[in-house]
């Protein structure tokens, strides 16, 4: 009863001021409008199980540009490519913090990664060391080897269900192919040996766990200090975060163990993977001080980051496709007329032949990013966004799935036309805000060259070797589009399509 006293009072007090503050706020600045809110949880009624969804529903009605109060933590809400330019482009540097949340403070080992680390010398640092050292072209380019023979296996693979005229489960295929480069060029282990530290079909779980729980909210993240701590351990909010948590950084050791071994260097697939890398500039004493602790926290992103987004976009990619028969048909036209007939050997050199491609993956990012939320920002100084005032220590959340689908931006936004591209300048890469799945600005996605090249490569020979149609009967429009997730969203039900050996 005394605890539930002292709650109650600690809350009250943080309400009074809150409401104090927000009255001042109110009086102070032309703040963005706001839906209705409730006393003490503000907007958190709002929050849906598809957040990018609802919130597309309430820019309709509010602006592209919305204040929500989620607990006691203001969160800008942005909707379309001029808002989002503004941010990422005009005041980058004024918004160029991330919120911290008890999940990403969790995964990233004290927020000593590259994503999720508050502005400032460290971060300035690791992104330094990752632009230079890790995500270079030249050291992109140097995995194409790994690349290609994992493509050229999913393809083996294929081929067997396509004599048997079976359907292929894709979304595990991806996965799997996407895991596979990940943990080579990453780790320098190869996901295909009976040792893996991992079972295969756990890849995919782990990876949508962690994922989970950086993309959820903990009661602290909305109510700072003792209600949030409180309510957290009354309902074991953290006991996921911690379970994963824990069981990546055994995954982490295993395989800093592995490389620190006397006979690590020969046993292991790639000996120049990122965590041979990042080893040897603790060893050499690189222009910063690296601990193995750092070292997880980049593996985390890279691990959960190459396996998810690159795996999400070549399922969507291929579903949209199935549903598009015209796209489909245009596509693998496109691809075979441009590499010739029965090739045995297709490589890296051949995707930028193909046009077509490239614009089926940019219309499946407008559609589909990966991550419909950009990974949030938060502002250290005041700025003005489209005339209303943002204070400093607001969240901003970006909303790339609708700012894909504006209509004022895009013609018929909800089909799928990668014709559209055609004529169009539009680029994904960051100098473009009608198209951000990675991101613009300071914090874009240094790994973009990495994520891109196995999706093109992946799709191109699938779409080369193979014709695809439905299993049962089934019509491309009967496929479900449900979607699932949080920081990632993907396709919820598997998409399974029978492969036709085409050469």
């Amino acid at each position: 009863m005394a605890i539930l006293l002292c709650f109650f009072l600690v809350t009250l007090v943080t309400l009074v001021s809150s409401i104090f503050l927000r009255k001042i706020n109110v009086a102070k600045y032309n703040l963005p409008p706001s839906p209705p809110s409730l006393p003490i949880i503000g907007n958190l009624h709002h929050i849906s199980r598809l957040p990018h969804r609802f919130y597309h529903k309430l820019s309709i009605k509010y602006g592209p540009v919305i204040l929500l109060r989620l607990g006691f933590v203001p969160v800008v809400v942005v909707s379309s490519s001029e808002a989002a330019e503004a941010v990422l482009k005009t005041h980058d540097l004024e918004c160029c913090n991330r919120p911290k949340t008890l999940g990403t403070g969790r995964l990233s080992y004290g927020f000593t990664d590259i994503t999720f680390s508050p502005y400032g010398e460290y971060w300035r640092e690791m992104r330094k060391l990752a632009v230079i050292e890790l995500f270079s072209l030249k050291k992109v380019q140097s995995y194409r080897y790994i690349r290609e023979e994992e493509v050229d296996l999913v393809v083996k693979k294929v081929s067997e269900s396509a004599l048997k005229q079976s359907p292929v489960d894709l979304s595990k295929t991806f996965f799997s192919l996407t895991a596979a480069i990940t943990c080579r060029v990453a780790l320098g282990q190869n996901f295909h040996d009976s040792g893996f530290v991992i079972d295969q079909d756990r890849i995919e779980e782990l990876v949508t766990e962690s994922t989970t729980a950086l993309g959820s909210f903990t009661f602290s993240d909305f109510f700072p200090g003792g209600p949030g701590r409180f309510l957290d351990c009354l309902f074991r909010t953290q006991k996921r975060i911690n379970k994963v948590s824990e069981e990546l950084d055994a995954f982490y050791q295993h395989v800093i163990d592995d490389h620190l071994k006397p006979s690590g260097r020969k046993i292991l697939d790639a000996p120049g993977d990122i965590v041979a890398l990042m080893l040897d500039m603790i060893d050499k004493n690189y222009y910063f001080k690296l601990s193995v602790d750092n070292i997880k926290a980049v593996l985390m992103n890279i691990f959960l980051a190459g396996v998810d987004t690159g795996a999400i976009t070549m399922i969507w990619a291929m579903t949209e496709l199935v549903r598009n028969p015209k796209a489909m048909k245009r596509v693998q036209e496109n691809i075979r007329a441009t590499l010739g007939v029965k090739r045995e050997r297709i490589t890296e050199e051949d995707v930028g032949k193909v046009d077509y491609l490239k614009h089926v993956i940019k219309e499946t990012f407008r559609l589909h990013p990966p991550v419909p939320f950009l990974v949030p920002r938060e502002t250290m100084s005041h700025i003005k966004i489209q005339g209303y005032d943002i204070p400093p220590k607001t969240q901003i959340h970006i909303n790339a799935w609708t700012i894909g689908r504006d209509p004022k931006r895009w013609t018929d936004p909800e089909d799928f036309i990668p014709e559209r591209f055609e004529n169009s300048s539009v680029d994904f890469r960051g100098q473009h805000f009608d198209l951000l799945p990675f991101g613009s600005g300071r914090r874009i996605c240094p790994a973009m060259s990495l994520a891109i090249a196995t999706v093109e490569l992946g799709l191109m020979k699938l779409l080369y070797y193979f014709d695809w149609s439905m299993p049962n009967g089934m019509k491309g429009e009967d496929i479900d589009m449900e979607e699932i997730g949080t920081l990632t969203v993907v396709k919820k039900l598997p998409l399974q399509l029978v492969p036709l050996q085409r050469y």
